[in-house]
C-alpha cells in the first residue's frame, strides 16, 4: 500500500470548485503558503465550533471569518464581548512585524475596513438600541434568564397562555409584572382557575426574579420597538455583506441574560424567515461568542428548543458558529449539528482539563495526527481544523496558521464609532423607545375600577351598616319613650289614687275626729247665741229695737 503525503492529502482536501473563505494555511514546522485552509461559503450554514482557552486567537478567528464573508457579500452577526471586533470599522494599522508574518504565510495582505452596523442592548452602550417584547421573547427563554425551575417555567408558561388568551400585550417587565399581580389577586384567582392554576409562592419566586432582573437594568431589554432580525441580512452598496456588532460590555453583570437573547434573535429568526433549502452562501452567518453561558443550568426544554432551532435554522439559510472554550461547554445534541471545527490550543492543568481535551480529539476525524499532543502545542494564532467539504464530507484534519485580520484588531475609537451610530439609518427606527398600551395599563385599570369597586361596595357596607346602627337606636330611643310615658302615666295614676286614698282617709278621720271649732259651731247653745247677737247687730244698725 503506498503511503499518502500527508501535506498532499490536505491540500485536496481543501481544494474546492465552489467560493470558499480562506482561514489559513497549512503548518507542517513553518507555514506552507501553497496549502490554503478554507471553508465553501455553502457550508457556513451547516454551523461550525470555534473554541480554545482564553488568549489563544479566538477573536482573532472571528474576526478573519467575519471580514471573508463580508468580502463574499455574507451579512455576519458577533457579539463584541471585548469591545475589539469594533476595530474591522476601521483599517488594519499594518506595520513590519504584521507584513513580515503575513508575507512568510503568504497572505496577500492590505488594509481594510467594512461595513458596519453597531447594536446595544436596550441602548446600554454605543450602539443602535436592541430590544425584544416579552411575549416575543416568551417564557422558555425568559425562564432561564430568571434561573426558574422546571415548575415554575411550567406556570410562567401558564401566565403567558393566559395574556395570549385574553389579548394582554406582554411588551416590557411591568406588564409580566402586573400581569402576575393580577393573577394572584381574588379577581385573577377565580378567572385563572378555570385552565390551571399558579401558588402564591411560585409567583412569589417569579416575582422577586424579576425585580432582581429589572434592578440589573434588564428592563431596558424589553420593550419596543422590537428589533426585527431581517435589519442584520444587509448588503452594503459596494456589494460586502454588512457585520453587526452587538456590544456586550457588562456581561459578567448579566451573562443569562445576554447569550439568552442571543438565542432569541436565532429564535426569532427561525420563525420569522423562510424556508430557502442550500444555497451558494448563507444570508446570514451568526457567530455566537461565551456560548457556554447560553448552557449553564438550562432546563430540558430550553436545550431542546436550542436543539431545534440550531437543527433547523439552516433550511433558513442562516449559519450559527458557536464560540467557547471546549467543545464540552455545548450539549452533545448541539454539537452533532455542527459541520465546521476550529480547535485552538487546549491545556490540560488539571484531571478535568485531561478529560476535556481527550473528549475534544474524540469528535475529530482520524488523522496522522497525535492530537491530544497537538492541541497542547498550537502557538497562539493557531488551530487544528476541519470543516464540511462543498460535498457535505469532513475534511481532513489541518494544523492552521490563521490569517491575520486586515482592519484593526483592538477597538474602534468612540468618536467614530459614535459617528457611525448616529449616521445609520437604523438609529431613526430603533433610536427612541415607544410605550404604548399593554397589559400594564389594562391590568392596572382594571385594578384600579376593581379597587374603586370594591371600595363602593365597602362604603355601601358602612352606609347599610350605619343605616342599620341607626335604625336600632331611633327604635330603641322610641321603645325608651314609650316606656318612659308608660311609666310616667303608671306614676301619675298611682300618685292620684295615693291622693284619692289619703283624702277618702282625711274624710274618714275627720268625721271620725271633729274638730273643736266644728263641735262648738254645731252645738244648739252656739246656734242660739248666734241668733241672738244677729238680731241685736240688725237692731242696733236699722234702729228697730225695742224700747224698753
Amino acid at each position: 500500500m503506498t503511503d499518502v503525503d500527508p501535506t498532499q492529502q490536505i491540500k485536496a482536501g481543501y481544494t474546492f470548485d465552489v467560493p470558499a473563505a480562506t482561514l489559513g494555511v497549512l503548518v507542517d514546522g513553518d507555514p506552507i503558503p501553497d496549502v490554503p485552509i478554507r471553508i465553501p461559503l455553502s457550508m457556513f450554514n451547516r454551523h461550525g465550533l470555534v473554541a480554545g482557552a482564553t488568549g489563544t486567537g479566538k477573536t482573532v478567528t472571528l474576526q478573519v471569518m467575519a471580514e471573508a464573508l463580508s468580502s463574499a457579500g455574507v451579512p455576519v452577526f458577533a457579539a463584541d464581548i471585548k469591545g475589539d471586533l469594533s476595530g474591522m470599522a476601521t483599517p488594519g494599522p499594518g506595520g513590519e512585524k504584521l507584513l513580515a508574518r503575513t508575507e512568510k504565510q503568504g497572505q496577500p495582505w492590505e488594509a481594510g475596513s467594512y461595513p458596519c452596523e453597531f447594536y446595544a442592548l436596550g441602548g446600554i452602550g454605543n450602539g443602535i438600541p436592541l430590544r425584544a417584547t416579552v411575549s416575543s421573547f416568551g417564557p422558555i427563554l425568559l425562564s432561564k434568564v430568571l434561573g426558574l425551575n422546571q415548575v415554575q417555567e411550567s406556570s410562567l408558561g401558564l401566565i403567558f397562555h393566559y395574556a395570549d388568551q385574553n389579548g394582554l400585550l406582554l411588551l416590557d417587565l411591568k406588564d409580566l409584572t402586573e400581569l402576575i399581580k393580577y393573577l394572584i389577586s381574588d379577581e385573577g384567582k377565580a378567572e385563572l382557575r378555570g385552565i390551571g392554576g399558579i401558588s402564591t409562592a411560585t409567583a412569589g419566586v417569579i416575582l422577586r426574579n424579576l425585580v432582581s432582573l429589572s434592578s440589573q437594568g434588564a428592563d431596558v431589554f424589553f420593550g419596543e420597538p422590537e428589533f426585527e432580525p431581517a435589519d442584520l441580512m444587509r448588503v452594503a452598496p459596494d456589494g460586502r455583506g454588512v457585520v453587526s456588532l452587538l456590544e456586550l460590555p457588562e456581561l459578567s453583570n448579566r451573562p443569562a441574560l445576554f447569550s439568552t437573547f442571543l438565542m432569541w434573535l436565532l429564535a426569532d429568526m427561525f420563525s420569522e424567515l423562510p424556508e430557502v433549502g442550500d444555497l451558494d452562501k448563507p444570508k446570514l452567518v451568526f457567530f455566537f461568542d461565551e456560548a457556554h453561558l447560553l448552557f449553564n443550568g438550562a432546563s430540558k426544554a430550553f436545550l431542546d428548543a436550542i436543539t431545534q432551532t440550531v437543527r433547523l435554522i439552516r433550511s433558513k439559510g442562516v449559519g450559527v458558529f458557536f464560540v467557547t472554550q471546549t467543545p464540552k461547554d455545548v450539549p452533545d445534541d448541539v454539537l452533532a449539528q455542527l459541520g465546521s471545527r476550529v480547535q485552538h490550543q487546549l491545556r490540560a492543568h488539571t484531571p478535568n482539563d485531561a478529560k476535556a481535551l481527550k473528549a475534544t480529539v474524540s469528535t475529530y476525524p482520524t488523522s496522522h495526527y497525535d492530537l491530544e499532543e497537538v492541541l497542547q502545542q498550537l502557538s497562539t494564532g493557531q488551530a487544528v481544523v476541519t470543516v464540511m467539504s462543498e460535498k457535505g464530507a469532513p475534511t481532513p484534519v489541518a494544523w492552521t496558521q490563521i490569517w491575520a485580520p486586515t482592519s484593526t484588531m483592538g477597538p474602534t475609537p468612540d468618536d467614530q464609532l459614535k459617528a457611525a451610530v448616529a449616521q445609520s439609518p437604523l438609529n431613526a427606527k430603533y433610536g427612541e423607545a415607544i410605550d404604548r398600551e399593554s397589559a400594564y395599563e389594562v391590568l392596572a385599570q382594571q385594578l384600579e375600577e376593581g379597587a374603586r369597586r370594591a371600595e363602593e361596595e365597602r362604603l355601601e357596607e358602612e352606609r347599610a351598616e350605619e343605616a342599620k346602627r341607626i335604625e336600632k337606636e331611633l327604635a330603641d330611643m322610641e321603645k325608651a319613650q314609650a316606656k318612659a310615658e308608660r311609666e310616667r302615666i303608671a306614676e301619675e295614676r298611682r300618685l292620684a289614687r295615693e291622693k284619692r286614698l289619703a283624702e277618702e282617709e282625711r274624710r274618714r278621720w275627720e268625721k271620725a275626729n271633729p274638730s273643736l271649732v266644728q263641735q262648738v259651731t254645731k252645738s244648739r247653745v252656739f246656734k242660739d247665741f248666734m241668733r241672738t247677737a244677729s238680731r241685736e247687730i240688725v237692731r242696733s244698725i236699722f234702729g228697730t229695737g225695742r224700747r224698753r
